[in-house]
């Protein structure tokens, strides 16, 4: 708590980000597994020996591991550590992929030229490597005919083998039937 000298109030100060490891003074345990920063144990000792080894190599000292008994620490530069940290992070988010599902929509009426425009789409979209939901209304008295839906899904995923294979088999949903294909070749 501090005193504010216009205002005559406590202000609480928070500390916004706590940091994942404990480092240096912070660690108040009786005995500790060291290793030191080629990686080689150098076995059991108390915390003000472990920190007296670190700040004679001008290191710091990490607790890696605080549930073992006794607590893991690590004599490292922590600053590099979370430097080669984020960037591994950064590194991984560019090279992470999010696939999309794609959907397209069609009525177990629709005809050929339509038919063969919505199979370019798809073909589009499953050659960028997303995955494409083919779905097909039924209004009305259409229900009574899901079997030609069925069939019109059928004819779609046999258009668009080359490339895709099903990952469901047509489905009744409510007044929708729908199917998913994916890319053979996953990116």
């Amino acid at each position: 708590m501090l005193w504010h000298p216009l205002f005559c109030c406590k202000l609480e100060v928070l500390t916004i980000a706590k940091l994942d490891h404990q480092l240096n003074e912070e660690i108040r345990d009786k005995e500790l597994r060291v290793i030191g920063s080629d990686g080689a144990q150098l076995g059991i000792m108390s915390a003000a020996q472990a920190n007296a080894l670190a700040e004679e190599q001008g290191m710091d000292l990490v607790k890696i591991s605080p549930n073992a008994t006794p607590p893991v620490c690590k004599i490292m530069d922590y600053s590099k550590f979370c430097f080669d940290q984020k960037k591994r992070e950064k590194e991984a988010k560019k090279n992470q992929r999010v696939v999309e599902i794609k959907e397209i929509r069609m009525s177990p009426s629709i005809d050929t030229n339509d038919f063969n425009t919505k199979v370019k789409a798809a073909l589009k979209f499953l050659s960028d490597g997303n995955r494409v939901k083919v779905s097909v209304r039924f209004r009305g008295r259409e229900m009574a005919h899901t079997n030609l839906g069925e069939k019109l899904l059928m004819d779609f995923a046999a258009a668009c083998a080359e490339i895709a294979s099903m990952e469901k088999n047509p489905k009744l949903e409510g007044r929708f039937m729908a199917m998913f294909l994916t890319p053979k070749n996953s990116k």
